[in-house]
């Protein structure tokens, strides 16, 4: 499918990624109960070890589409991490041969602060959290409105 065609619904398990150059934020959640959940953070800068990491988990959840969150600016406009971000989508379609779908992520670090907070996990705390709690609100989103998510 060309890129930013609207996805077609799923049926199953979906992990999502907060991408980031230090780290990689990953939630899962199941179309059924259209619920996400924090899972995990790769801390590793190194590519061979992240990719590793995500087949392993892919292994263990058997995922039927992947969810990667699109950073822009808050006018929409696209900055560094949406071009880095697209690459690491198009990465994962490529080598796990799975529907990849971006989410507008504007705003999610914000919203799993706030989760964080509300959690009583404060400040420096947070730092170890906030990427997976990310991925929960990127996948969130999607769950709540799937036609938002556009193909890698």
């Amino acid at each position: 499918m060309p890129e930013g065609v609207p996805i077609n619904p799923l049926s199953g398990t979906l992990l999502a990624f907060d991408f980031g150059t230090k780290r990689i934020g990953i939630a899962v959640g199941n179309t059924v109960s259209a619920t996400a959940r924090p899972l995990t953070t790769i801390s590793d800068e190194k590519n061979d070890v992240r990719f590793a990491a995500i087949a392993a988990l892919l292994t263990e959840w058997q995922p039927v589409a992947l969810v990667v969150g699109l950073p822009c600016n808050d006018d929409g406009t696209p900055h560094e991490m949406t071009a880095l971000s697209r690459r690491f989508a198009n990465r994962l379609k490529g080598r796990f041969n799975l529907p990849t779908i971006l989410v507008d992520e504007r705003y999610t670090s914000a919203a799993a602060s706030s989760v964080l907070d509300e959690e009583g996990i404060h400040g420096r705390k947070q730092k170890s959290l906030i990427d997976q709690y990310a991925a929960q609100q990127i996948l969130q989103a999607y769950f709540d409105e799937p036609s938002a998510g556009i193909n890698a």
